[in-house]
């Protein structure tokens, strides 16, 4: 279960690490690029991954102060910086038209990609993405606002925040060992810091910046969302899908913000038929 590496790495210009691993081994199968969200890794697309590369290449990276990437102090972790690095990652992957599946912020990193830069897809699944304002609850809003302050909590204390909040995204709740691995990165000396800085930088201007522009979005558009999701609620999720033309909602019961975690076989089901459909 908590098995997992991201063998292979990638220093953009940012000149920040990042970890990342394609799976699946014909060379010739359609790409599928998997994003991450926020406080995670690409360690919650371990079994989806694992499932989509029966059919396809699929590519997963820790985006630059998560999972196995870099963290370091001053580091830029904002979800302009994210785009521009999936971007630079496009490149050095040599993927002119994927297929991108994107969970939390992960998604609007996607979206930011595509129309602020360019980045084009074959198709784009949306997992309970950030991407309407407003966001942020108000335990994440007085985190972000006093890092410096959280930063030097014991690390006793820290770990037991960390724990508490990576929980709450779970609706039937995570196994131990899930837990323990999604909580580990943000645990040592240099994970603590970087927990609190990214959730600073974690501006609700990012997704202002493109919520205007849905309606440009050019590749089908599958939109999923746990129906028990108490980060985002599914109103979020009917709403986006009313401002991107032809978009499509499936409602995944049982699940919480991370479906990956509380109903993987259904996920996957619905992954797998939106990337094989021709519309």
């Amino acid at each position: 279960m908590t098995q997992w590496l991201l063998d292979r790495t990638f220093r953009p210009s940012s000149g920040d690490e990042v970890r990342w691993a394609v799976l699946g081994e014909d060379p010739a199968a359609p790409p599928v690029v998997l994003l991450h969200g926020t406080p995670f890794s690409s360690y919650v697309w371990r079994g989806v991954a694992r499932a989509l590369a029966a059919r396809h290449r699929v590519f997963v990276w820790d985006m630059p102060g998560y999972g196995a990437s870099e963290k370091r102090a001053g580091q830029d972790v904002s979800l302009a910086a994210q785009g521009r690095v999936f971007g630079e990652l496009l490149t050095h992957w040599e993927l002119s038209r994927p297929a991108v599946v994107a969970h939390d912020f992960g998604g609007c990193v996607a979206l930011r990609a595509h129309l602020l830069h360019g980045a084009r897809y074959a198709r784009l699944a949306l997992v309970d993405p950030v991407a309407l304002g407003p966001w942020g609850s108000p335990t994440y809003r007085l985190l972000g606002a006093h890092p410096e302050v959280f930063g030097q909590l014991p690390p006793e204390l820290h770990r037991a925040l960390v724990r508490e909040y990576l929980s709450s995204a779970s609706h039937p709740g995570l196994h131990p060992a899930v837990l323990d691995r999604l909580a580990a990165p943000w645990c040592t000396e240099e994970g603590q810091p970087a927990f609190y800085r990214q959730i600073e930088q974690n501006d609700q201007r990012f997704t202002d910046e493109v919520e205007g522009r849905y309606g440009e979005i050019e590749p089908p558009v599958l939109v999923c969302w746990g129906a028990q999701d108490t980060w985002i609620p599914l109103t979020k999720g009917r709403e986006l899908v009313s401002r991107i033309p032809g978009a499509r909602l499936r409602v995944v019961e049982g699940a919480g913000h991370l479906v990956q975690e509380d109903a993987p076989a259904e996920l996957t089901a619905a992954l797998a038929d939106f990337l094989r459909s021709d519309g």
